[in-house]
C-alpha cells in the first residue's frame, strides 16, 4: 500500500538508475532508427517466406497503433459486459447528474437500462417502452443519480479484507524494477471489501500494485459486480489483448496501467525486427523478439501504457517533469502528489499533458514526503486548470467512502463540478475508458447511482447501484434524510485559507489569536447546545424561541444568552461583536484513540515519542524496576500540526494514551490541542485517565495475555503498575481495553463478573475499538461496559474485526444504534491522527446512520468520552460555528469559548 515507508534509495540513486535505464534503451532505439529501414512489405522471391508472415506482418504494422475505442464503438447494441437474462430498467422521475458540459448538465427525468448500457435519458415517452415486455419501472421519486464512481488508486483485492498472510498480494519485495508484475495475478475474488464498496457506489477500480519498488507493475481496472465465472479476469474492464500472450488482433489496443513510484520511466525494445519483416526481409530473421519480463516497458515505449506515478514533494515532481521532456514519454496521474498545488506551473511543463493529481482529500503529514499536504490542494490545483481526482488507496481509506472525500473536498473550495467529476468522469478519463464509463450517456455501460441525498451532501448513500444495468444491492435499507441535504451544501469561503498554505508553502500559522476585548458578544445564534454536569442541554434554539438570538461571554464564561432583550448588558461599549450568521454554540469535541500530540509524523521516529516496552516479549530495563507503568503525559509534544489543526476544528480536547504493540500501553492523559507548550494555562487538563490495555493485538497467545490480566486484576501486580491496577479495582479510574473480536470480548466480561465477585466492587471497564461489539451487546450492557468505537464506521481489515455491522444500505442497523438500543454509553473515536480535525464530520455521519438529534450526536464525541475515559468533570469549551452547526459542511468554526482558560481564540 503507498502508506508504507518509500523505498531506501537516495534521490539521487533512484535518479540515477532509471535514467541509465532509459538511456541505455534509448541507445538500442536509436540504433535501429540510424538504419533507415522502412515500412512496406517488399517479399524477396528467393528467401523462404514464413507461414505466418501474414500475423507478423498483420503484428507489426499494428505496433504503434495507439489505444482506442474501435471505430464503431458508440454503435454497440449490447455491452460486451452483458449478462444474459438481465432484465431492462427504467428509472423514472430523478434529477441526473451526467458528467456532461463539464461536470455542470443536470437532467430532470428518466433512464432506460438494457443490454448493459444506457439507452435513453431525459423524458422518455410511452411509446418507446412497448417493446419491453419485462420492463422494470422504478420510480426515484426526485433522487439525485450519478455515474457509478471510479476509483483511480485502490488496491482492492490485492490488499484484501481480512488480512491474512495469504491474502495480501500488494508488493513483491524481489526487485526495485518489477514491470512484469500484475495486480490481476493476486486479485482475490474473495475479499470482504467488494460488497462494502458496491455499497457505498463505487462500480469501477484501478488495482495498482504496491509501492515498494521503483516499477511496482501493471494495473488493471476492474468492475466490482460479482460475476458467475467468479474469477478476477472476468472483472477485467476491457482486458488487454496482449493479457494472455501475443497480440495479433487487428483492432486499436487496449490501455494499459502501470504503477510508478516517485520517478520513472523506461523506453524499450527494438523496432528491427519488424522492419526487416515489412521490407520482406525473411531471411533468418528468426521469431519475434519478445521478453514476458519486459514487454510492458515496450508498450510505455510506445504510448500505449497509462503511467501511474506514486510522487509526493517538488524536487521529485521536478525530476519526473524532466524526465518525460527527455525522453518524450507522458503522465496519466501523479498519485498522492502531496505537494503538487505548490507546483501547478511545474505540473503544465510535463511532456505532452499535464498528469492529473489523485489525492486524499485531509489525509497528510503521515511522513515527510506528506507534510506540507493541505485541505485546499483539491481546490488549488483546479484553480490552476489542472485535473484533480480523489482516491481512496483502499484499504488505507476503506473505498465504500470514496465519495466522502470529494465532499470534503468540495467543504474546502472545489467546485461542485469538479467535486463530483473528481470521482466519476475524470479518473475515467484519466484511465482512458471515457467512452464507456464515468458519464450517464447512451451508449454507455449502465453504471450508475441513486443516492438518498444530494451526492456532495454529508452521508449520502446509495438507494441502489446498477453495474453493467444489473441491479447490485439486495432489499436495500434507506433512511429517510432531511430536506436540506437534497441541495448542494453552501460551504464557507476559505479563500483566505487557501492562499496562505500556498504563500507559507504548504505550512501556514495554524495558531489563533485571543479575542481583541475581554467581552465578546456572538450574533445571530440559530443554536446553543451547553454541557450540564455530564449531560448536554439544548438551551435555546430559534425554532422554539423565534429570532435568532444572542450568546454573551466575559473572560471566557458565557454569562448571558438568548434573544437581544435578555442580554442588556451586551450593548455597552468595548463589547466585540462577532456574527455567527446563523451558527451554532455547542461543546467542543475530544479526539482519543490515535496517537495525537505523541507524534509530528507517524513514519519518521526522530518526530515521535515511540513505543512502550512490552513485558511479555522480554524483560524491561533494570533501571524501569518492576511493575513499571507509563505515562503518556511524559511524551506529549504540543504545537504538532495535526493538534492544531483539530484545535481549528473545534476538537479542543485530546486524550492520548502511550503508543504500545503489547498488552499493557500505559496511563492516558487529557490536554488542550491548542496550547504551544505543556507548562501554558490550561495545556494538560488531566495528567492521568484512565489504563489503557490492547487484548488481541500482541504476538502472545489471547489467553496468555487474559491471564496475564486475571492476575493484575486480583492484586498480584508489583509496584507502580500493580497500584494502577488497584486504582482501576477500587473503581477510581477505568480500564480502557483495546480489542474488536466479540469471543475476546465476551471472555473480558467474564473476566469482569469474576472479579468484581471476589473483590465486592464494581470495575470501570470500557471497550475500545469494539468492532464486533454489537454482537454481544446486550452482554456488554449487563457488565456495564462502555464502548467507544474507533472507526466509527466499522471496516474488516483484519480477521478479529471481521464480523462488522455495516449499517445502510446494507443494513438497518449499525453497531451505534445496536449498542444504544441495549442501553450501552457509547462513544467514538478516530485510529490516525490526522482524522481527528474530521470528528465532527464522523458525528454527522453517525446522526444520520443512526437517528441520533443534535444533542445526542455531540454526546459521542464529548460527554460520553469523559465517562469512557476517566476525563473527570471539568469547565469545557466550546465551539462557535459561523453559518450552520459543527456537524454541517456549510458550518466553519468561527471560535473557541474556553472558561478554563479565560478566553476567545478567534479562528
Amino acid at each position: 500500500m503507498d502508506k508504507r515507508p518509500p523505498l531506501h534509495l537516495g534521490h539521487t540513486n533512484r535518479f540515477s538508475l532509471l535514467r541509465a535505464l532509459v538511456a541505455s534503451l534509448l541507445v538500442v532505439v536509436a540504433t535501429i532508427s540510424s538504419l533507415g529501414l522502412t515500412f512496406g512489405w517488399k517479399p524477396l522471391h528467393s528467401t523462404k517466406v514464413p507461414l505466418n508472415a501474414a500475423q507478423i506482418v498483420q503484428k507489426c504494422q499494428t505496433l504503434h497503433m495507439l489505444p482506442a475505442p474501435p471505430a464503431n464503438f458508440h454503435q454497440r447494441e449490447r455491452s460486451d459486459r452483458y449478462v444474459a437474462g438481465t432484465p431492462p430498467t427504467l428509472l423514472r422521475n430523478a434529477s441526473i447528474w451526467t458528467g456532461r458540459d463539464s461536470g455542470n448538465e443536470v437532467v430532470t427525468g428518466d433512464i432506460l437500462l438494457d443490454n448493459g448500457l444506457i439507452k435513453q435519458i431525459g423524458k422518455i415517452k410511452d411509446t418507446s417502452l412497448k417493446a419491453y415486455s419485462n420492463l422494470i419501472i422504478i420510480d426515484a421519486g426526485g433522487s439525485w443519480i450519478t455515474p457509478g464512481i471510479v476509483d483511480l488508486h485502490s488496491h482492492l483485492g490485492v490488499s484484501s479484507a481480512p488480512s491474512l498472510k495469504g491474502s495480501n498480494d500488494g508488493n513483491s519485495h524481489k526487485g526495485p524494477i518489477l514491470p512484469w508484475l500484475r495486480s490481476l495475478d493476486g486479485l482475490n475474488t474473495h475479499d470482504e471489501a467488494y460488497r462494502l464498496s458496491v455499497s457505498g457506489g463505487v462500480t469501477t477500480a484501478n488495482v495498482l500494485p504496491g509501492s515498494a519498488n521503483a516499477i511496482g507493475g501493471q494495473a488493471f481496472t476492474i468492475k466490482l459486480r460479482p460475476t458467475s465465472e467468479r474469477s478476477s479476469s472476468a472483472m477485467v474492464l476491457e482486458p488487454p489483448f496482449e493479457l494472455n500472450g501475443t497480440n495479433t488482433n487487428s483492432s486499436p489496443p487496449r490501455w494499459r496501467q502501470m504503477k510508478y513510484n516517485t520517478a520513472r520511466k523506461i523506453k524499450e525494445k527494438q523496432d528491427e525486427f519488424c522492419a526487416k519483416a515489412l521490407d520482406g526481409q525473411w531471411k533468418d530473421l528468426g521469431n519475434f523478439p519478445e521478453d514476458l519480463q519486459w514487454e510492458a516497458l515496450v508498450d510505455v515505449l510506445r504510448g500505449r501504457v497509462k503511467i501511474h506515478n506514486h510522487c509526493y514533494e517538488g524536487v521529485d515532481l521536478d525530476g519526473i517533469v524532466r524526465l518525460t521532456n527527455e525522453f518524450k514519454f507522458s503522465i496519466a496521474a501523479f498519485h498522492h502528489a502531496h505537494e503538487t498545488y505548490l507546483v501547478p506551473d511545474l505540473l503544465k511543463k510535463a511532456y505532452g499533458h499535464p498528469p492529473a493529481i489523485a489525492m486524499f482529500a485531509t489525509n497528510a503529514r503521515y511522513k515527510r514526503e506528506a507534510y506540507r499536504g493541505s485541505e485546499f490542494a483539491a481546490r488549488i490545483l483546479a484553480d490552476n486548470g489542472l485535473q484533480v481526482v480523489m482516491k481512496s488507496d483502499h484499504p488505507v481509506l476503506d473505498s465504500r467512502y470514496l465519495l466522502h472525500e470529494a465532499q470534503q473536498a468540495h467543504y474546502f473550495g472545489l467546485p461542485p463540478n469538479l467535486a463530483l467529476a473528481s470521482v466519476t468522469s475524470t479518473p475515467a478519463t484519466v484511465l482512458g475508458y471515457d467512452h464507456r464509463i464515468g458519464y450517464i450517456k447512451p451508449g454507455y455501460d449502465a453504471d450508475i447511482v441513486i443516492w438518498d441525498s444530494h451526492p456532495l451532501a454529508i452521508g449520502a448513500t446509495p438507494v441502489q447501484v446498477f453495474i453493467d444495468g444489473i441491479a447490485q444491492l439486495n432489499n436495500p435499507h434507506v433512511n429517510k434524510k432531511p430536506d436540506f441535504l437534497q441541495r448542494i451544501p453552501k460551504t464557507p469561503d476559505f479563500s483566505k485559507e487557501a492562499k496562505d498554505a500556498v504563500e507559507y508553502d504548504g505550512l501556514p500559522p495554524l495558531e489563533t489569536d485571543h479575542a481583541k476585548a475581554s467581552t465578546v458578544l456572538f450574533t445571530n445564534v440559530d443554536v446553543v447546545l451547553l454541557k450540564d454536569g455530564s449531560e448536554l442541554r439544548q438551551v435555546f434554539t430559534s425554532a422554539v424561541d423565534g429570532p435568532l438570538g444572542v450568546v454573551l461571554v466575559e473572560h471566557g464564561k458565557i454569562v448571558c444568552f438568548g434573544l437581544s432583550r435578555d442580554c442588556p448588558s451586551s450593548l455597552r461599549e468595548g463589547v466585540q461583536i462577532i456574527d455567527l450568521e446563523g451558527g451554532s454554540i455547542s461543546p467542543a469535541l475530544i479526539s482519543f484513540g490515535s496517537r495525537l500530540a505523541l507524534n509530528h509524523i507517524d513514519g519518521e521516529a526522530s518526530t515521535n515519542d515511540g513505543a512502550v516496552h512490552d513485558p511479555l516479549v522480554s524483560d524491561a530495563p533494570s533501571i524501569l524496576g518492576k511493575g513499571s507503568v507509563i505515562r503518556a503525559v511524559d511524551g506529549l509534544q504540543f504545537g504538532t500540526r495535526d493538534a492544531l489543526l483539530a484545535y481549528r476544528s473545534g476538537v479542543t480536547l485530546g486524550v492520548t494514551a502511550p503508543t504500545s504493540s503489547g498488552l499493557i500501553s500505559g496511563l492516558g492523559t487529557a490536554f488542550n490541542t491548542g496550547s504551544p507548550h505543556k507548562l501554558a494555562t490550561g495545556a494538560v487538563l488531566q495528567e492521568e485517565t484512565a489504563l489503557h490495555v490492547s487484548v488481541g493485538s500482541s504476538a502472545i497467545s489471547v489467553s496468555t495475555q487474559i491471564g496475564v490480566l486475571r492476575s493484575l486484576l486480583h492484586g498480584e501486580g508489583k509496584g507502580n503498575l500493580g497500584a494502577s491496577f488497584s486504582r482501576v479495582i477500587e473503581g477510581q479510574i477505568p480500564l480502557v481495553i483495546q480489542v474488536n473480536n466479540a469471543d475476546i470480548m465476551a471472555s473480558l466480561i467474564d473476566l469482569k463478573r469474576e472479579v468484581e465477585t471476589s473483590s465486592g466492587k464494581s470495575i470501570q471497564m470500557t471497550f475500545a475499538g469494539a468492532e464486533e461489539a454489537h454482537l454481544v451487546a446486550k452482554e456488554i450492557s449487563e457488565a456495564g461496559i462502555g464502548v467507544i468505537l474507533r472507526p466509527s464506521r466499522s471496516f474488516p481489515k483484519q480477521w478479529q474485526s471481521r464480523r462488522i455491522l455495516p449499517g445502510p444500505p446494507l443494513t438497518m442497523d449499525n453497531s451505534i444504534s445496536v449498542l444504544r438500543r441495549n442501553n450501552v454509553t457509547v462513544a467514538i473515536g478516530v485510529v490516525e491522527q490526522w482524522s481527528s480535525r474530521n470528528i465532527r464530520f464522523d458525528l454527522a455521519w453517525a446522526a444520520l446512520d443512526s437517528g441520533l438529534s443534535f444533542r445526542e450526536a455531540i454526546a459521542l464525541a464529548s460527554t460520553n468520552l469523559e465517562r469512557l475515559l476517566g476525563v473527570t468533570s471539568h469547565d469545557s469549551d466550546l465551539v462557535a460555528v459561523r453559518g450552520k452547526t459543527i456537524l454541517d459542511f456549510e458550518g466553519k468554526v468561527a471560535g473557541i469559548i474556553s472558561p478554563g482558560r479565560g478566553v476567545v481564540d478567534l479562528i
